[in-house]
């Protein structure tokens, strides 16, 4: 058993909002697992739509997790994230919805005294994901983002043994990418929506478009009110890693450009190509995505490569090879899997097997820096900075301008039109959150 404390903790997951629902319950479970001692106290959806297929959903998560931890208590159930706020007994909140409701129950937690995960990326729109960094200092609470890429033990080892230690030389240039096929690709007719799903509420903040079959369950990622695309996705996952592994900060500019140019009868409204460039002065990080065609690289269909003058590193969450120029013993690191130590990995419905390790190590990382009141190794800070640089560049392509970006003030130099996209619309009755007042 670890010496992380006893604490109960709220997981505000899929029940409404239908992602992944086994899954982000037991993430807490795993860490659980790991031997941090964790209670899942209470769940929740986002509002109560009164149907039985949702009340039974509940009742099977909450069931699920009595079985799963050492106490066998049930936890409590609520029909609304903000009811169960209310009562501030809670000491950590998990947020694993869509990208358009990550801002508004994290803010509320922290308000409400609690620690937070929330899933990446932060948020869909710049102000929103500022707004989280402010509510965090201000409140004082530990909130760790989900780019679990900190907390994969073979890039870790890369960063430390091949970065770190010099062996790439001096790195100018990182190509990152991702060319899964992973666009919806459909094109279902706009419907009513189901009896069991309280769709104002689902849509929440976001504008209201007509509810299409795409959006429930999971396939919410082919539609820009929701998210920030595959760059919001996927992107910010390498960028971040990149990040970390350089130690960098903001980029100094961002540029884009792509669109849909191959699949225009989806009903997807998000890029099936896109380039984006993260300038960072002397290190130039240029992201590519293609949901058609073939990756360059059959071994890296999404990752990252680092060009330095003295040897080339290619990275993935399924490992990493290192090249030195000029000859020398090449390195190759596969992921490595624990499924002797947790097997339970074997058999987790809809587990990634690859990255249950780095899930482990980012939740433990998440419970040690609230026992010893510290920063998380994706603290939000970190999640803000590769967040909203993602988002900046879909606001480049969309503009058609490279935008320069001041850190401090927060805004884009020079540019009072891209710094006024910076804050997207709320639908009401939902009020924008702000940085300077929250």
């Amino acid at each position: 058993m670890s010496c992380v404390p006893f604490f109960s903790a709220l997981v505000l997951a899929a029940d409404q909002f239908l992602i992944e629902p086994a899954g982000r319950v037991e993430d807490a479970a795993r860490a659980q697992a790991a031997g941090d001692e964790v209670r899942v106290w209470a769940l929740a959806r986002a509002k109560d739509a009164l149907f039985t297929a949702w009340k039974q959903e509940l009742a099977d998560a909450a069931e699920q997790v009595a079985a799963r931890q050492a106490s066998r208590k049930t936890p409590r159930t609520y029909g609304d994230y903000r009811e169960m706020l209310r009562e501030k007994d809670l000491d950590a909140v998990l947020i694993a919805p869509p990208d358009h409701w990550h801002a508004l129950p994290m803010i509320a937690a922290v308000e409400a005294g609690a620690d937070v995960y929330v899933q990446k990326p932060t948020a869909v729109d710049v102000v929103e994901s500022q707004a989280m960094l402010s509510a965090a200092r201000k409140h004082g609470r530990v909130v760790q983002v989900g780019t679990q890429r900190r907390s994969t033990p073979h890039l870790i080892e890369a960063r430390d043994t091949i970065v770190k230690e010099g062996r790439l030389g001096k790195v100018a240039f990182v190509d990152v990418y991702c060319y899964y096929h992973m666009r919806a690709r459909e094109n279902p007719p706009d419907a009513t929506p189901p009896d069991y799903l309280d769709y104002d509420m689902w849509t929440g903040p976001a504008p209201m478009r007509p509810y299409n079959p795409l959006v429930h369950p999971r396939s919410w990622r082919a539609f820009m009110e929701y998210g920030n695309g595959i760059v919001g996705d996927m992107c910010v996952h390498m960028l971040d890693m990149v990040r970390w592994m350089l130690g960098l900060g903001w980029p100094r500019s961002v540029s884009s450009s792509g669109g849909i140019l191959v699949d225009k009868a989806s009903k997807a409204n998000i890029t099936d190509t896109q380039t984006a460039t993260f300038d960072f002065g002397d290190v130039k990080i240029v992201w590519n995505h293609r949901t058609w065609g073939r990756s360059p690289d059959p071994d890296y269909p999404w990752g990252a490569t680092f060009y330095g003058d003295k040897g080339t590193l290619r990275a993935s969450v399924m490992g990493y090879d290192f090249a030195p120029e000029g000859g020398g013993a090449a390195i190759h690191k596969d992921v490595t899997y624990e499924l002797e130590q947790y097997p339970e990995d074997k058999t987790e419905k809809d587990l990634e097997k690859h990255v249950a390790p780095a899930i482990r190590v980012h939740m433990k990382d998440f419970l040690s820096a609230i026992a010893r009141g510290g920063r998380p190794v994706a603290d939000i800070e970190q999640g803000h900075i590769s967040s909203a640089s993602c988002i900046l560049a879909n606001l480049s392509m969309r503009l058609g301008r490279t935008l320069v970006w001041n850190a401090d003030k927060g805004e884009v130099v020079g540019d009072p039109e891209a710094s006024a996209l910076l804050r997207r619309p709320y639908r009401a009755p939902w009020v924008h959150p702000d940085p300077v007042t929250i």
